[in-house]
């Protein structure tokens, strides 16, 4: 019932940028509180990137704040996450996820990591 469909992905030098989209297919989108990003590196674990509540409060994990950029455009359902300053430790497979209303749980990037909703990846890959 909820599709989350990212875009935007690639290959990126170092210290450059790359927007990422995801654009929230559902018939049921009130019933999503919290929109953001997580991100699987290779061999480690996933980390919350940056979510947004329903009310607009923005959350980053302090590996990307102040390069990253977390926006909505409600209008059109569509989230978008500007990557700037791109370092090696950003190659990742991102994935734009959610969390239910149902699930009670605080928006956050600790919470983003385990969602009840998240798209199929896109994968960016930053070189030196």
């Amino acid at each position: 019932q909820v599709q989350l469909v990212e875009s935007g992905g690639g290959s990126a030098q170092t210290g450059t940028s790359l927007k990422l989209s995801c654009e929230v297919k559902s018939i049921y989108i009130l019933n999503i509180h919290c929109l953001g990003w997580f991100r699987q590196l290779p061999g480690k674990g996933r980390e919350g990137v940056a979510t947004i509540s329903e009310r607009g409060n923005l959350n980053y994990a302090d590996s990307v704040k102040g390069r990253f950029t977390l926006s909505r455009d409600t209008a059109n359902g569509v989230l978008h996450l500007e990557m700037k300053d791109l370092q090696p430790e950003d190659t990742a497979t991102y994935y734009c996820a959610g969390h239910s209303r149902s699930s009670n749980v605080a928006c956050g990037v600790q919470s983003i990591r385990t969602p009840n909703y998240r798209g199929q990846g896109t994968r960016v890959t930053v070189s030196s």
